[in-house]
């Protein structure tokens, strides 16, 4: 077999260097399933040295018509193109096609933007978030309280060690996650590992969990000949260890949200003719997206009223323009009614 032929669009050069450069277990697993499910099917017998920007604009429609996601064909292209970056860097290719159909549609006379995250849409409403606070009970209420209050990530929630959190300075250090695999590994990037300040609510409501939380065992033997147990993650499963992302959604945030109303109807009747009702927001990032909209709105909406740097530094983001593209139209404008009236008082007075 040729070595043309050995470096085509099945990705398997990409998927061994990406085991040899460390890249965590999940997402070692979400880029070989990409590339087996998206990418072979569609371009598998093509040679990366024919690529084209046309064909891989077939291979979006492909995908389109298949009937996969925006967001899936997306992660499918970024698979695609790490193939095209590691082909490039063996001297295989001379381009990196999608690189290049990116850098087309990233012009700024061209440029799109991902559909505006909607208050009571996307992210939950103060109403929202009050009732499912209120309806919070058991071992899910701190780590939901949490989540709330800090805009942690689940990844970041699941792992979470109490020696990282200091009760008494009421602040959160994110030093490392846990991924769906549920290994730890260090956070998202760079800017993810951050201090975050806790509310009153939410040290209290540690203060006690840590009375309660599970321990994991040692293997030091103790007196009576088991186990010594110690405390380590905060928000652990029965057992000590990493709490499965599933168990939090189906057990925790779901059923907080039905018990707090806040649903959605699916148009259909149980049994008794009675509506069935489902939780509004289906995943943990929503709690994420209240965050952001509290740090952001006025303190007189009942809001922190941060600027944008901070609640980018909050939120463990990146960069500063991530957190404009994704919560820009949340900040208060400077020309409101109410600021301009401010202003026009202040000079003219």
């Amino acid at each position: 077999m040729s070595q043309e032929i050995t470096r085509r669009s099945d990705g398997s050069l990409a998927c061994r260097h990406c085991a040899d450069r460390g890249l965590e277990r999940g997402a070692l697993a979400q880029y070989r399933q990409l590339v087996e499910l998206h990418i072979k099917p569609h371009l598998g017998a093509t040679k990366l040295s024919t690529l084209t920007i046309p064909l891989v604009r077939q291979f979006e429609d492909d995908l389109h018509a298949a009937g996969r996601s925006p967001a899936m064909i997306k992660k499918a292209l970024v698979a695609l193109s790490s193939v095209l970056s590691d082909a490039q860097e063996g001297g295989l290719v001379v381009r990196n096609v999608v690189r290049d159909l990116w850098t087309r549609r990233t012009r700024p006379d061209k440029k799109r933007h991902r559909a505006r995250l909607q208050v009571g849409v996307d992210i939950p409403s103060r109403e929202e978030v009050k009732a499912v606070v209120g309806a919070l009970r058991g071992r899910w209420r701190p780590l939901l309280l949490t989540a709330i209050f800090t805009g942690l990530r689940a990844s970041e929630l699941r792992g979470l060690r109490w020696s990282d959190v200091d009760l008494d300075k009421t602040e959160i250090h994110v030093r490392q996650r846990a991924d769906r695999f549920n290994d730890i590994g260090r956070p998202k990037s760079e800017t993810s590992e951050r201090t975050v300040p806790i509310p009153p609510l939410v040290v209290n409501t540690l203060r006690e969990w840590k009375l309660a939380c599970p321990r994991r065992a040692t293997k030091e033997i103790g007196p009576d000949g088991e186990p010594v147990k110690e405390l380590h993650l905060v928000f652990p499963n029965g057992q000590g260890k990493v709490e499965v992302i599933g168990n939090i959604v189906k057990r925790g945030l779901q059923p907080a949200m039905i018990a707090g109303g806040v649903v959605r109807d699916t148009g259909e009747k149980d049994a008794e003719g009675k509506p069935v009702v489902v939780a509004k927001y289906s995943g943990m990032h929503a709690l994420r997206h209240f965050y952001a909209s509290w740090c952001i709105n006025r303190p007189t909406d009942g809001g922190l009223g941060l600027p944008i740097k901070v609640v980018q530094e909050r939120l463990g983001h990146s960069s500063i323009m991530l957190t404009s593209d994704r919560y820009g139209h949340l900040f208060p404008r400077g020309d409101d009614a109410d600021e301009m009236a401010a202003a026009e008082r202040s000079l003219l007075s």
